[in-house]
C-alpha cells in the first residue's frame, strides 16, 4: 500500500537556519532516504508559503496569494508538475478544476525534488 507522507514544520524556524544548518538537515534526510531505498518514492521540499497561490471560487476560479485552506477542507491528493512558469502551473490547475470544479488547488514551487524509484500503483 502506498502512503502520502506530508511534512509540516514551522516555516520561520526553517528559514532562520544558516546555510550550514540547512545542509546538515538535508544531508541527514538524504541518509534516511538511502535507508528507505525501494520503499521511498518521490520527495519534494516546497518553496516558501509567501510564494504560494490558491485557486478557488466559481468558474475557472480566482487565484489568491498565499496558502488558504478552509477548516472543512482536507488535503486529499497532490500533483508534481514540470512546467516553465507559475502561470503555466496556474493554467494546469485551472484545467484540473474544469474536471473537478469543487476542488481547491494550492500552487507551490518545489524547492528540492528527489525523484526516488518507480513504485507500484496503489490499490488501496
Amino acid at each position: 500500500m502506498l502512503y502520502a507522507l506530508l511534512a509540516y514544520h514551522e516555516e520561520n524556524d526553517v528559514t532562520s537556519w544558516s546555510a550550514e544548518q540547512d545542509a546538515t538537515v538535508m544531508a541527514d534526510l538524504q541518509e534516511v532516504h538511502r535507508k528507505l531505498a525501494g520503499r521511498f518514492g518521490p520527495a519534494a521540499r516546497l518553496g516558501a508559503t509567501t510564494k504560494a497561490r490558491t485557486l478557488r471560487g466559481p468558474g475557472t476560479g480566482e487565484a489568491l496569494d498565499g496558502p488558504f485552506a478552509e477548516t472543512k477542507e482536507q488535503l486529499l491528493g497532490l500533483y508534481v508538475l514540470d512546467v516553465a512558469s507559475e502561470d503555466e502551473a496556474l493554467d494546469t490547475a485551472r484545467q484540473l478544476r474544469c474536471a473537478n470544479p469543487s476542488a481547491v488547488y494550492e500552487i507551490r514551487p518545489i524547492q528540492f525534488y528527489l525523484p526516488g524509484t518507480a513504485i507500484p500503483r496503489s490499490e488501496g
